[in-house]
């Protein structure tokens, strides 16, 4: 790719892995926590589209909360667990590779930076406890916006402060609808399929799709 000078990433589910959560809780949860780690998921997700279009907003924390409430009940999670659950959500690990090739990424001329439904707080503590400090230019939240993804509003937040054309960011999410969004707002979107899914039909298609990070340093 020509001309790029900033790199943007989403947060949960290309960097960070959402069901790390659950995850560190298996024994606990037993065989249903992978299904109720993505019932959770898709239940969050659900509430930022519902309340954007309701303009009813609520900030991430809370509707991570508020999702994990509902996914419990569905799932017959015992409630004392809901404080562990959402303290490891605020530390989600990041998939494997994700640090070394950040750190590759540094050593270009470009500024990396992450664009992300989550707060502020939530994003500055999930880079702390990985250990990814120094390495984005910003941390963007929709925050600024007041708004989720994929209204456009959120995707202009970067162009504003870097002064540059949409087609000189390169955006990467795993989520088809971010990539989409993302795309036809004007940016280079590449998609992390990271489990092989099906790509949504949303009116885009990116040029790139990846299956880990790492396949990002042959494109960049």
């Amino acid at each position: 790719m020509k001309n790029i000078k900033a790199i943007i990433f989403d947060a949960y589910g290309t960097l960070f892995d959402v069901n790390s959560a659950a995850e560190k809780c298996k024994e606990k949860i037993g065989d249903k926590w992978e299904g109720f780690s993505n019932y959770w998921r898709i239940t969050q997700l659900e509430y930022t589209w519902l309340r954007s279009l309701m303009k009813r907003h609520k900030d991430f924390w809370k509707i991570t909360e508020d999702s994990l409430d509902k996914s419990m009940k569905a799932y017959k999670i015992d409630s004392s667990m809901k404080n562990e659950l959402l303290y490891l959500y605020k530390i989600l690990s990041p998939f494997n590779e994700v640090p070394e090739v950040l750190k590759t990424l540094k050593k270009k001329n470009l500024k990396l930076a992450i664009l992300s439904n989550g707060t502020p707080s939530l994003l500055n503590q999930l880079i702390k406890s990985n250990n990814l400090e120094n390495i984005f230019s910003d941390i963007f939240s929709i925050e600024e916006v007041g708004i989720y993804k994929p209204d456009s509003k959120v995707y202009d937040i970067p162009i504003k402060k870097y002064q540059i054309k949409k087609e000189e960011v390169v955006f990467l999410s795993s989520n088809t609808w971010d990539v989409s969004g993302g795309g036809n707002y004007g940016y280079n979107s590449i998609w992390v399929n990271r489990n092989n899914n099906i790509f949504d039909n949303l009116d885009y298609k990116p040029k790139n799709e990846i299956k880990n990070l790492t396949e990002l340093l042959a494109i960049i």
